[in-house]
């Protein structure tokens, strides 16, 4: 009787997931593509090749090319720091680290404004020396910079301090220096957890909204992304042509999905490769390195 009642209970948790998530996500992007097409091929190249619509495409993947090599560079810097060094402020810099997840969008949006508007903090030097940030696209790039902030340093840290720093003082001791030591050791060990971090920092910079739109002006053609350009023709009644900019957008959300799909994958087959050999005692295969087994 009890087996029965948990079989019941299993499959009903199971099919009210499906049923959800064919709600929330499938049946969503299943409409999305059916108003792109809704009149036809022709009607929706006609609205991939309106030119404001190109010129968002090509603002989005812009500011997501310059946004997320800066937060790369500082997710490998900060994760370093964090987890092979003891200083006065480590709580503190992982708070920093974090904030974006606690400040809404649209508010860290008006903070930029007000520091560098022209009627902000820095507005009066700003303007002396003729740099236009907000409505423009140094603005763009600082919100999403801000927002996807946590997002590869955050892969990072809980993976290099489960790898422990004994090869790299093994790298040390040969006499490697810290840059060596970064490249060819520290490098190949995180380079799946770099790339799974560097994938969800592009989705985030790619469909963010919120911040992006205080900072804009929504000017056509110039500081529009791709969701503040859906959003506009949106508005406008302009259904096809926001499908279709919308199914753009969607498929590269599916793709960067694929890709950490795939990732995760990755990282499996390593745990499942290294937990067996534990398992049975194999330790020699899996010994830590000593200097020995290094070549810098």
């Amino acid at each position: 009787m009890k087996e029965a009642e948990s079989v019941w209970i299993r499959l009903t948790l199971i099919v009210s997931v499906l049923v959800l998530a064919f709600i929330i996500l499938i049946l969503p992007i299943t409409v999305v593509f059916l108003e792109a097409f809704a009149q036809g091929w022709d009607a929706y190249l006609q609205g991939l090749q309106d030119s404001d619509t190109i010129a968002a495409m090509l603002m989005t993947l812009k500011v997501a090319a310059i946004a997320v090599p800066l937060n790369t560079v500082f997710g490998l810097i900060a994760a370093f720091l964090l987890t092979r060094f003891e200083f006065p402020g480590k709580n503190i810099l992982l708070t920093i680290i974090d904030s974006p997840f606690a400040v809404s969008p649209v508010i860290s949006g008006l903070i930029f404004l007000l520091l560098f508007g022209k009627q902000g903090w820095m507005g009066d030097v700003l303007e002396e020396w003729n740099i236009k940030i907000v409505f423009n696209t140094p603005g763009l790039v600082i919100a999403t910079v801000f927002i996807t902030l946590p997002f590869v340093a955050r892969e990072l840290i809980p993976l290099m301090q489960s790898q422990g720093k004994e090869e790299e003082e093994a790298g040390i001791l040969l006499g490697a220096s810290l840059y060596q030591t970064f490249i060819k050791i520290i490098i190949p060990n995180i380079k799946w957890g770099l790339l799974y971090g560097l994938i969800l920092c592009n989705a985030r910079a790619m469909g963010e909204f919120g911040a992006v739109s205080v900072l804009s002006g929504h000017i056509r053609g110039k500081t529009n992304t791709l969701p503040l350009q859906i959003e506009m023709l949106y508005n406008e009644y302009n259904s096809v042509g926001a499908f279709s900019a919308a199914s753009v957008l969607v498929f590269l959300s599916l793709l960067t999905l694929l890709l950490k799909t795939i990732l995760e994958r990755n990282l499996h087959r390593r745990e499942e490769i290294v937990i067996p050999e534990e398992l049975v005692g194999e330790k020699n295969s899996k010994k830590k390195k000593g200097p020995q087994d290094f070549q810098i």
